[in-house]
């Protein structure tokens, strides 16, 4: 546990909250291992099904922070890339861990925290929220943090391009408008929103809530209409075997909400 990422069960949901607000949440190495080692071990722990990820303060997050200290000074190719993969390992644990991610973004999220918004699930806008792929204006390419793989697949290859060459802003309505967010809601309801998803969410079946994750997962990159419908073959003879797919046909028939035990 850290004072850096802070952590809170709601029910089923862990809540993660981003808590560097006079540093605009960037990342220093303290907040880098805490995101890692979280996503990480949630692959773990089915008594979460759901997370969302927000900030306290101002922004979302500034992306990474090199003006704290905690990176050594080593700048050799080495110790760069042991840099560089331990930070994007958190991007890799995002998209690995089985629970859907809901992102609250409020004002900026820049480089590396744009990328945690990328790397979430769905994503809920304030409409003070501006984002943009910032490594290119600070001398570096634009791809970084599994930006140049999952911007384009959410918002096509122009648009993305379009980001990434330039390094520009995009603000909260224009996300909306290409499909980069689902939402667009003042900052005070934020939390509201997500309360919504969780709720839905919640009426599924445990385990198909997250072969659905993994399912969209390997579908966006099948390589034929066949090989994604034989991998939705296999989720779905598992989870139809599955004691709670049961109790959702008894459930239904009943006229009752089911009652989930993850069997």
């Amino acid at each position: 546990m850290t004072d850096t990422l802070l952590q809170e069960m709601r029910g089923n949901t862990l809540w993660l909250t981003l808590n560097r607000p006079d540093a605009l949440n960037s990342m220093n190495a303290e907040l880098v291992q805490a995101l890692r080692d979280t996503f990480e071990g949630l692959k773990t722990q089915s008594d979460v099904r759901m997370v969302v990820l927000r900030a306290n303060g101002r922004a979302f997050c500034a992306g990474l922070d090199l003006q704290s200290g905690g990176w050594g000074g080593d700048d050799s190719p080495q110790a760069l890339l042991a840099m560089q993969t331990g930070i994007s390992d958190i991007y890799r644990a995002m998209r690995r861990c089985p629970q859907p991610i809901i992102a609250l973004i409020q004002g900026a999220a820049c480089g590396g925290g744009f990328s945690l918004a990328l790397a979430a699930d769905i994503r809920i806008a304030a409409t003070d929220a501006r984002m943009n792929a910032a490594y290119i204006r600070a001398g570096l390419t634009a791809c970084d943090m599994g930006c140049s793989y999952l911007l384009p697949r959410l918002v096509g290859l122009s648009v993305a391009s379009e980001l990434m060459l330039t390094g520009r802003f995009i603000d909260a309505q224009r996300a909306l408008q290409v499909n980069l967010v689902s939402e667009v809601v003042a900052p005070e309801q934020l939390s509201a929103a997500a309360e919504t998803y969780i709720t839905d969410m919640s009426l599924t079946s445990p385990m198909g809530l997250r072969l659905t994750k993994e399912g969209l997962n390997f579908a966006i990159d099948a390589p034929s209409l066949d090989a994604a419908m034989a991998l939705e073959d296999r989720q779905q003879t598992l989870v139809a075997g599955t004691q709670d797919a049961r109790e959702a046909i008894n459930a239904f028939l009943e006229k009752r909400p089911p009652q989930w035990r993850d069997l």
